[in-house]
């Protein structure tokens, strides 16, 4: 087994080294306002649930070159948005949101991908995801790197939930109804898979 530390490698090597062996990851398709009020929509793999009581999500949102992205950069302002489940519906329309534009166009250009009004927050929604989540920026940290700003750590209170009706029953999500997609390394996705059920000790 090799080893060594992150000092040892590239930014480029641990990047590649951490997306290959956390893997899968699931992703947070994340709609915000631009400031002239065109949605933005962007994908982010550095996603997770922080907590149930209360219910927070996490976002970690990496700067190029010290320049935030445009949904962080939109978060910061607004303080809201829309974090949608990515799913074997919507992927492919997912990864073209992925594209580089400029500041101000938007991303639902490139997909087909329709909008809906939200209830808790201004943010519209994408009609097309079966499961998401309106939310509220709890905090955002910043991650320093040797005296640079090298990402955005944003955390989000869950204000209101949208789940599909035929894919949620008695409380519970039908996992292969969702069939959540999941991002491994390069230009990898993946699938829910096989399901294993092991029971918890007492």
């Amino acid at each position: 087994m090799q080893n060594f530390t992150p000092n040892d490698l590239t930014e480029r090597e641990n990047y590649k080294f951490l997306i290959g062996s956390i893997i899968p990851r699931p992703i947070a398709l994340i709609s915000t306002l631009n400031e002239d009020g065109t949605i933005n929509i962007g994908p982010f793999s550095y996603f997770n649930i922080v907590s149930s009581n209360p219910p927070l999500l996490s976002v970690a949102i990496q700067r190029k070159g010290g320049i935030m992205k445009d949904t962080a950069r939109n978060l910061r302002r607004t303080g809201e948005g829309v974090i949608h489940i990515v799913d074997r519906q919507n992927y492919l329309n997912a990864n073209q949101t992925a594209a580089s534009l400029e500041y101000g166009d938007s991303e639902l250009s490139k997909t087909s991908f329709s909008l809906v009004d939200s209830v808790s927050v201004a943010t519209p929604a994408l009609n097309e995801a079966q499961v998401r989540f309106e939310v509220k920026v709890n905090q955002i940290v910043d991650i320093e790197n040797k005296g640079d700003i090298t990402a955005d750590l944003v955390l989000f209170n869950i204000e209101r939930y949208h789940i599909a009706s035929d894919i949620y029953q008695d409380g519970k999500i039908d996992p292969r109804g969702l069939d959540a997609m999941s991002r491994l390394a390069g230009h990898d996705y993946g699938d829910i898979g096989e399901i294993t059920t092991v029971p918890r000790p007492e």
